[in-house]
């Protein structure tokens, strides 16, 4: 069994090596090396420094064209397997692949079709989430289930930390999915198209924060944004970003969404939103350290007492 890798981000590592460990990869396909930050510095993707580690072949075309495509046959191929890899593949690609592809979701397919489900179960308070592994079809995330184990949620993740976690569980279900294929390429069942849900790409304007909404759906954002693009508001024309929080069931003054209200030391920061309070416990204020809520009190005295807003000084 000869496998072609394709994957970006750290999610996909483990399955990476679980396979390489399992099977013949005989390529790792990857982004391209990129400059960033001040200095420009060449960053490779987690998937490739992983790739190299392994001493596995990577590829990393701009785009997947006729050449490209050629090289990928040249390497005879039997399965791709994907995981976040973060590019559509065309018929002409999948064509190479004599057994197909099979690709990981972290979500409960059809439910969350698309680049963010991991984010949209704890924005919508789910109890549940899982891992699909799927055929790669033409059509996003549509294709047969091999494998879709349930996965319980507390109420408490982030996306960082389940993104932990999925990948951690995912690693075994790929090399699983293989194994069912060898046996019998005909192996999954059909998605139901008409119960599919979607989710969008998330922006870095997603994590403003709107103080109008209820205080359980700033809490869920706050997490669900955790660690990129980070949930955030103004205060004094600085931007502030929250890092932490918990709902406030005690007794509390009333403001207008955005009023920071009290503090309370065993809760933490008493913020009014449209219905209910929050209680923020980890912030960081532009260009300053992460605090927890005490530290930042003590540091900014006017803290309590203030509204937080945009940067036009409406309140969010």
């Amino acid at each position: 069994m000869r496998i072609l890798f394709a994957g970006t981000p750290e999610i996909a590592v483990p399955s990476l090596k679980a396979l390489a460990e399992k099977f013949e990869v005989c390529a790792v396909l990857t982004n391209p090396d990129r400059e960033t930050g001040r200095g420009r510095k060449i960053i490779s993707s987690p998937v490739c420094e992983a790739a190299r580690e392994l001493g596995l072949k990577v590829l990393q075309p701009e785009k997947l064209d006729e050449p490209f495509l050629e090289e990928v046959k040249a390497l005879k191929p039997d399965l791709l397997a994907v995981i976040a890899f973060g590019k559509i593949f065309r018929k002409n690609f999948l064509e190479l692949f004599p057994l197909g592809g099979i690709n990981l979701h972290p979500s409960l397919l059809p439910k969350y079709r698309g680049p963010s489900p991991l984010s949209e179960a704890i924005r919508k308070g789910d109890r549940k989430t899982g891992i699909s592994v799927q055929k790669l079809a033409l059509k996003m995330d549509s294709g047969d289930i091999i494998l879709q184990p349930e996965l319980e949620l507390d109420g408490r993740e982030t996306t960082g930390s389940l993104t932990e976690k999925v990948a951690e569980l995912g690693a075994p279900l790929m090399v699983q999915a293989v194994e069912i294929l060898t046996k019998n390429p005909g192996a999954g069942t059909a998605q139901a198209d008409s119960e599919a849900t979607f989710c969008k790409l998330i922006t870095k304007e997603d994590g403003l924060i709107d103080w109008t909404s209820a205080a359980e759906e700033i809490e869920r954002n706050i997490r669900a944004y955790s660690p990129w693009p980070g949930t955030y508001s103004w205060y004094e024309g600085k931007k502030i970003n929250i890092l932490e929080a918990d709902l406030y069931d005690g007794d509390a003054p009333e403001g207008t969404p955005g009023s920071v209200l009290s503090f309370s030391k065993k809760e933490g920061i008493l913020v009014a939103t449209g219905s209910g309070v929050l209680a923020v416990k980890r912030l960081q204020l532009q260009s300053k350290k992460p605090m927890d809520y005490k530290s930042f009190v003590n540091g900014n005295r006017e803290f309590v007492g203030s509204i937080l807003q945009s940067p036009s000084g409406d309140s969010e």
